[in-house]
């Protein structure tokens, strides 16, 4: 099974009958690039909200996304990414709207973008940054989403999973880019993908995405990623704040 075309095609059903809403004036956040750029000798942890997932099912249905906000937050994370996918990951527009109100670290809007109603929503939810992800999207339509969202004050995490897409990315300019872990088409993990694409020094910020665990996990990352973001593991742990900790080790 393709996990991402079936996603996709889900996806475009849903932004069809989304309706279209208008750009709102929000509260400004922390840019998280500036962020990374300004604190270089540390591992950044961008923290996960993420109820389900189609390779794991559920992971935390329980979870009061504002009070894991918060311990995120108490725990030093550079941003909080939060699921807006309702009918695969469980997420909503909600629980973006409610995280943002109370924290105020950069917020991603975790999602599968496919058109600019989706840009503008997650924008007037309170996100800072938005995710693209290359394999998703045509050449055209991802330069053009990339360009749409720093039109709307939106920075930009582009995920990638393989060189093309990496050299895409780097191509257009992106100023955050990520590579991830997880083929989206098989749902298959290795962080030998962030190895064996280990980006050379540039003015781009790189994170690693997806299947890290562990301290060491991210201490094999540190040479050639600015941070990392973490699901999984940040969802399941009893101990936010020590694993937060852990996870943020020192890049020198």
């Amino acid at each position: 099974m393709d996990f991402l075309e079936t996603i996709i095609q889900k996806k475009v059903e849903e932004v069809a009958a989304m309706p279209q809403e208008t750009e709102k004036v929000v509260a400004k956040r922390p840019s998280f690039y500036q962020q990374v750029k300004e604190r270089p000798q540390k591992m950044h942890l961008i923290a996960e909200i993420k109820r389900a997932s189609p390779s794991k099912g559920d992971i935390n249905q329980a979870i009061d996304p504002v009070t894991q906000a918060q311990a995120y937050e108490a725990a030093g994370v550079s941003g909080i990414s939060v699921l807006t996918d309702q009918q695969f990951f469980k997420g909503s527009l909600a629980d973006l709207e409610a995280v943002s109100k109370a924290v105020s670290v950069p917020i991603l809007c975790k999602d599968f973008i496919i058109d600019k109603k989706q840009l503008i929503r997650a924008k007037n939810a309170g996100a800072s940054i938005v995710l693209l992800i290359v394999a998703a999207l045509e050449p055209a339509r991802f330069v053009a989403l990339y360009q749409e969202a720093e039109t709307l004050g939106l920075e930009v995490l582009v995920e990638t999973h393989n060189a093309a897409e990496f050299q895409q990315a780097q191509a257009l300019g992106a100023k955050i880019i990520g590579v991830n872990n997880r083929d989206l088409k098989t749902f298959d993990v290795s962080l030998d993908v962030s190895v064996a694409l280990a980006p050379q020094p540039s003015e781009a910020v790189y994170i690693s995405e997806s299947g890290i665990r562990t301290a060491a996990d991210v201490l094999q990352l540190a040479p050639f990623y600015h941070g990392v973001l973490v699901g999984e593991t940040l969802m399941r742990s009893n101990r936010i704040a020590e694993t937060a900790a852990d996870l943020q080790v020192s890049r020198r």
